[in-house]
């Protein structure tokens, strides 16, 4: 700052106002500041700013998997905040293991982030209880935490699988297959209840080998939509519980010569483009990032009203495979 101020003709006071774009400096002053700090390859010094500041302008976002889709729109609405409130984004994959999420957010931690925004693996965040009376602004997204109050931002599960069982039911099906992820997940909780829920709003009853939860890898899936499909008692539509669920199912009924419906939960990229185009519940993953990283800032800035829970709608996007009739 020295070397910028002499090359200047100003003060030391005059380089920090302009390099923390401060009010009270000439626009002619400001262009001679920054030409040389431009000549001077000048550097702010971030390191000296968190000891002054005590605060590092970043915040961590643990995901569970930057790899799947549905979390690119989620990760970049994050980022667009941060960038707004001049904070960088620091991403990490907990790859659906409660022990890497935890050893990714106590090293967000570790570096002292301003504030966590997490997508949960685990349904125990008592480990963050310490971090949060610390002053880290925590907000949990997609999933409530565990055992713990805090922000949450939500997608209405239970109402969108729901809507989309009862979409098939309306044309016509009877026998309804779900083929979901872990059940230890909430959301794929959620989902399988707004199915039953549909179910029985029908009166109709819910065969046992009709239901499938756990990973969401290929042949696992493959396998639980021939089961459905080629039982004794075979069903005639699918709802599948999440976009690679989905993408699985479409695969295993390509090659099919008996039509069978498919409503699936998440958008995926060309489903409108497959023949017929793929029945989806939507869910706005970018509004959930928009609405999380809004409170979180919201936090950062000083607001100390009670934890609370945001839920967001989901919609039916009609293309085709879920309005084929019962073959």
């Amino acid at each position: 700052m020295k070397d910028v101020a002499a090359r200047a003709g100003v003060g030391l006071k005059t380089v920090s106002r302009v390099v923390n774009g401060e009010p009270g400096v000439t626009p002619d002053t400001v262009q001679r500041v920054q030409n040389a700090i431009e000549a001077l390859g000048f550097r702010r010094n971030d390191s000296a700013r968190i000891l002054r500041k005590g605060r590092t302008a970043s915040i961590g976002l643990v995901l569970e998997d930057l790899a799947d889709p549905f979390y690119g729109p989620l990760s970049r609405a994050v980022e667009e905040a941060a960038r707004a409130h001049g904070a960088l984004l620091i991403h990490g994959s907990s790859a659906e293991a409660p022990e890497r999420e935890r050893e990714l957010v106590l090293a967000f931690c570790a570096r002292r982030v301003d504030g966590l925004i997490v997508v949960p693996a685990s349904d125990d965040h008592r480990y963050l209880e310490p971090e949060i009376a610390a002053g880290i602004a925590t907000v949990f997204v997609d999933r409530p935490p565990g055992l713990i109050g805090a922000d949450v931002v939500l997608t209405d599960s239970y109402a969108g699988a729901r809507e989309g069982v009862a979409h098939l039911i309306a044309h016509g099906h009877r026998r309804i297959g779900f083929i979901g992820d872990l059940p230890r997940i909430h959301t794929a909780r959620e989902r399988l209840r707004g199915y039953r829920a549909a179910m029985a709003g029908a009166g109709l009853p819910v065969d046992e080998a009709w239901v499938s939860l756990g990973p969401t890898d290929p042949a696992r899936v493959r396998a639980a939509a021939r089961a459905m499909l080629d039982g004794a008692r075979p069903v005639t539509a699918l709802f599948s519980a999440n976009n690679r669920v989905t993408v699985t199912a479409v695969r295993e009924l390509s090659g099919r010569t008996r039509p069978v419906a498919l409503v699936g939960f998440d958008d995926f990229e060309l489903a409108d483009l497959l023949d017929p185009g793929v029945t989806v519940i939507a869910q706005d993953a970018a509004q959930l990032g928009r609405t999380a990283a809004d409170r979180l800032f919201r936090r950062l800035d000083g607001a100390d009203d009670p934890p609370e829970v945001t839920t967001l709608p989901t919609r039916l996007i009609p293309r085709g495979s879920g309005e084929l009739p019962p073959s």
